[in-house]
């Protein structure tokens, strides 16, 4: 399999604080990676980093092939970020509406075409939300708003799905359901970077683990890590981190 993402010997800090330091991992095509570790443990830093949204202080990151802060092929990446649901609360479109936006990366400067249409109707088919199409955005519940999110990922025809914490504030049932659709996308080829907070669901699901606080206490798979200590060392250190709303 070929390498999508090459994250090697990254660090970055806010100012004084850091956040990252000298992580090296790299994620195939089509793996599910679940990235874990306590509050402020740069979580979201990494992830951030991975999708180019930040630039190491030193270091390397390459999305596929390229460095990740030059990778220009947005509409290959689907990204949905911590409390998503909350901000798309207040977003006057319908769900078809916003799904449609997926392809736009794609359409350039044309027109949006029947085809067009097709494929964002085959994304909520997906996703099992047709019956959605017509309603506001601000009228869904959490979990369908999550599937929305995933839909027009999937409308963009994203080679990588980017999740932070996705199913915050969702109920029990549609997380399951919404696990149960990660899955099915990952068996369909799909590579997803997930942070999940709550350890047994994330073992449950991902291939492989990631787990950080600052530095990676382990990078493999889900098997392995069970049965390593690096859980309790990268929870135990506490001494020496600063906490901040970015991881």
């Amino acid at each position: 399999m070929s390498t999508v993402v090459d994250v090697q010997n990254v660090t970055f800090a806010y100012g004084e604080t850091p956040a990252v330091e000298d992580v090296s991992l790299s994620i195939s095509d089509g793996e599910f990676v679940g990235l874990i570790g306590p509050n402020g443990s740069g979580k979201t830093t990494l992830l951030h980093l991975m999708i180019g949204l930040y630039e190491p202080d030193s270091g390397s990151i390459e999305l596929f092939g390229e460095p990740a802060t030059e990778f220009d092929e947005g509409e290959r990446l689907g990204y949905v970020g911590q409390r998503s649901t909350d901000r798309s609360g207040t977003m006057p479109v319908t769900v078809r509406e916003a799904i449609l936006m997926g392809r736009f990366a794609r359409a350039g400067r044309s027109r949006l075409t029947d085809e067009d249409r097709r494929i964002v109707a085959d994304a909520m088919e997906t996703v099992d939300i047709r019956e959605l199409a017509n309603r506001r955005v601000d009228e869904l519940s959490g979990g369908q708003r999550q599937r929305a999110f995933i839909a027009r990922a999937l409308a963009s025809e994203a080679d990588i799905l980017a999740l932070d914490e996705p199913t915050v504030g969702v109920d029990a049932d549609s997380r399951d359901r919404f696990y149960d659709l990660l899955d099915e996308l990952n068996r369909n080829g799909m590579t997803i970077i997930l942070i999940e907070h709550d350890i047994d669901i994330l073992t449950k699901h991902v291939d492989t683990v990631a787990c950080i606080n600052r530095e990676l206490y382990h990078h493999g798979d889900t098997v392995s890590f069970l049965e390593s200590d690096a859980l309790s060392e990268a929870y135990g250190r506490t001494s020496g981190i600063i906490q901040h709303n970015h991881a």
